[in-house]
């Protein structure tokens, strides 16, 4: 009797096998908050993106506004009576609509009305 309980109980590989499943578990947590971290920076870097996304939609607007008042008739035509230009309207009868299928080898641009 005395010798039964002289001997190591456990064998040596049960605390072979707890100490593997420590180093699983530690290094399932580890991998776990690495994975989260990165899932978070994704979701950061993708809100960025959609900020600039929208700041650039933003100034695609503004510039259409900008440029829909800059090439509105009348304010082009007070600028240019603000300016002193010599330009005037041009009568609507004098107007020729030419389509891509018709050429003219006689016509000329004149400068004189």
């Amino acid at each position: 009797m005395n010798q039964l309980r002289s001997h190591p109980r456990t064998h040596p590989s049960v605390f072979f096998v707890v100490v593997l499943a420590l180093v699983v578990a530690a290094s399932g947590g580890v991998l776990y908050a690495f994975y989260k971290n990165r899932q978070i920076q994704t979701i950061r870097a993708i809100e960025v993106v959609e900020k600039r996304i929208e700041q650039h939609q933003l100034d695609i607007r503004t510039s259409q506004m900008r440029a829909d008042q800059l090439l509105n008739r009348y304010t082009i035509r007070e600028r240019l009576r603000h300016v002193g230009s010599d330009l005037r309207p041009i009568p609507q009868g004098v107007v020729e609509e030419i389509g891509p299928h018709t050429t003219t080898a006689g016509a000329v641009a004149s400068a004189m009305p």
